[in-house]
C-alpha cells in the first residue's frame, strides 16, 4: 500500500469487488426485483375462450360435427369483463427488456463510483494528502462518460426509426434548449450566478500576456465565443438526450399521483421530488441564495454564511435531492 498508495489501492479493490460481485449482488437488479414493480400475467387460451363463450373443441370429429373442419382464430369482445393477473417482477423478467444489461451495469458502477468518492473525500478529510492526486475525480469523470454514452445509444435509436417523429421531436427540442442555453448566458451575474463571467475573465487575464508575445491578440476574443457556443451546444444534445425521457418522468409522475389519490402526504412527497431541480436552481440564483441566505435577518441581527459553506451547503443539497428522487 505505501508503493501503490492508498487510493490505488482502493480503486483496484473496487475494480475487483464490481467484478466478482455483480452476478451474485447488484443494486440495480434490487432495484427492479425487489417486489416493488409487478407485471401482467398473460391469460391462457383457455381463459380467453372462456371469456369469449367458445370452448375448445375436444377432437376432429367433434370439429367436423360443429361444420368447423379448419379452427378459426380466436377473436374476443373488446367489452369483455376481464381482469388479468399480476406478479411481482422477477430478473427471469427483466432479463427480455432491452438495455437491462447496460442499465445493471451502469447503476452499479455508479454506486461503487460514489463509494469511492466518499472514501476519498473521508480520507483528505482526516489525513490530508497534499501531494496525492485525487483519483475520485476521475471516477466520476467516467461516470459521466458513461451516462452520456448511453444516453447517446438511446437517442440513436430515435434517429433510426424509420417514420421519424421521435427524430423530429428530438431535433426540435435541441433547437428549444440551444435558444435557452443562449438566452441564461445573457443573463448577468448579479441575477444567476454561474461563475462564466469570473471564469473568461481568469482565462484573459492568463491568457492575454502569452497571446501577445505570439502576435494573436485575436485569438482571445475568438476563445471565448468559441467557449460560450460550446456551452450551447453542450445544453442543447442534453436537452435532446433528455427529451423522452423526461416526458416518460412526466408521465411516471401523473400515474403515481392517480395511483395515491387517498394518501395526500405521498403526493406531497411526489409534489417535492417532482419540483427538487426547481429547488436546486434558486441556490443558483443570486437574489434568492445570496441576498437571502447569505445574510439572513432575523429580526435587527444578521447571521451571515460563508460563501464557501453556502457552496457546499448547494452540492450536498444536489447530492439529497438525487436521492430523494
Amino acid at each position: 500500500m505505501a508503493v501503490l498508495g492508498v487510493q490505488l489501492v482502493v480503486t483496484l479493490l473496487t475494480a475487483t469487488l464490481m467484478h466478482r460481485l455483480a452476478p451474485h449482488c447488484s443494486f440495480a437488479r434490487w432495484l427492479l426485483c425487489n417486489g416493488s414493480l409487478f407485471r401482467y400475467k398473460h391469460p391462457s387460451e383457455e381463459e380467453l375462450r372462456a371469456l369469449a363463450g367458445k370452448p375448445r373443441p375436444r377432437g376432429r370429429k367433434e370439429r367436423w360435427a360443429n361444420g368447423l373442419s379448419e379452427e378459426k382464430p380466436l377473436s374476443v369482445p373488446r367489452d369483455a369483463p376481464f381482469q388479468l393477473e399480476t406478479c411481482p417482477l422477477t430478473t427471469v423478467d427483466a432479463l427480455v427488456l432491452r438495455f437491462f444489461l447496460e442499465y445493471q451495469w451502469f447503476v452499479d458502477f455508479a454506486v461503487y463510483s460514489g463509494g469511492v468518492y466518499l472514501f476519498t473525500e473521508a480520507y483528505y478529510y482526516m489525513l490530508g494528502p497534499a501531494k496525492e492526486t485525487n483519483i475520485a475525480v476521475f471516477w466520476c469523470l467516467l461516470t459521466v462518460t458513461f451516462s452520456i454514452k448511453m444516453f447517446l445509444t438511446v437517442t440513436r435509436l430515435y434517429f433510426s426509426a424509420e417514420e421519424g417523429g421521435e427524430r423530429s421531436v428530438c431535433l426540435t427540442f435541441a433547437f428549444l434548449f440551444l435558444l435557452l442555453a443562449m438566452l441564461v448566458q445573457v443573463v448577468r451575474e448579479e441575477t444567476l450566478e454561474l461563475g462564466l463571467e469570473p471564469g473568461l475573465a481568469s482565462m484573459t487575464q492568463n491568457l492575454e500576456p502569452l497571446l501577445k508575445k505570439q502576435g494573436w491578440d485575436w485569438a482571445l476574443p475568438v476563445a471565448k465565443l468559441a467557449i460560450r457556443v460550446g456551452l450551447a451546444v453542450v445544453g442543447s444534445v442534453l436537452g435532446a438526450f433528455l427529451t423522452f425521457p423526461g416526458l416518460r418522468l412526466a408521465q411516471t409522475h401523473r400515474d403515481a399521483l392517480t395511483m395515491s389519490e387517498d394518501r395526500p402526504m405521498l403526493q406531497f412527497l411526489l409534489h417535492t421530488s417532482f419540483l427538487s431541480p426547481l429547488f436546486i436552481l434558486w441556490l443558483w440564483t443570486k437574489p434568492i441564495a445570496r441576498d437571502f441566505l447569505h445574510q439572513p435577518p432575523f429580526g435587527e441581527t444578521r447571521c451571515p454564511i460563508l460563501p464557501s459553506t453556502l457552496g457546499a451547503s448547494g452540492c450536498w443539497w444536489c447530492c439529497a435531492c438525487c436521492g430523494w428522487r
